[in-house]
């Protein structure tokens, strides 16, 4: 597994919901007026992951398969949230493993983690899910949360901006 851990980049968790799209362009808006790095990550896990080992194996996707339709889900996450032409703007990483992990192992020396949320949750309380727990339990950098909102529907203008392509020094 590759870790990013350059410390001038935002990571960010995609997993193709409307939360993490709302994070993946609150992180491209802020990578462009820091002038550092953008980093989406997916994590995945095999279908078979909870089967009893003498069970007979799902038919279903290989795992070939599961990894080339993670790669598939976050390049189109990439594309629906910040248009078409994200080009190299973005370092795109998809990880096998458990989300929160995956994600802590990626964000490790980063500047920080962003991760979407739903709005609010019961009682009017900020939703924030497992993964996003325990990210905020064992974070070894910032954690900052996104909720959805109206404005999430729109494309980041920034993520075209030269400043944001040319922060790459990878």
């Amino acid at each position: 597994m590759t870790e990013h851990t350059e410390g001038t980049s935002i990571v960010v968790g995609v997993d193709g919901s409307e939360p993490s799209m709302a994070a993946l362009r609150w992180a491209a808006e802020q990578a462009t007026v820091l002038h550092t790095d953008l980093v989406a990550v997916h994590a995945w896990e095999p279908a078979s992951n909870g089967h009893a080992p003498y069970a007979p194996a799902p038919a279903g996707p290989t795992v070939t398969q599961e990894r080339e339709q993670a790669a598939e889900v976050l390049a189109v996450t990439v594309r629906e949230a910040l248009g078409p032409r994200t080009g190299d703007a973005v370092l795109r990483i998809v990880v096998e493993g458990p989300p929160a992990r995956v994600l802590l192992q990626q964000a490790r020396g980063a500047m920080l983690l962003a991760l979407g949320r739903k709005a609010h949750g019961n009682f009017g309380l900020p939703s924030v899910g497992p993964v996003g727990r325990e990210c905020l339990r064992h974070a070894t950098v910032p954690v900052v949360t996104v909720p959805v909102s109206d404005r999430s529907q729109e494309s980041v203008e920034a993520i075209n901006s030269p400043s944001l392509a040319g922060s790459r020094t990878s």
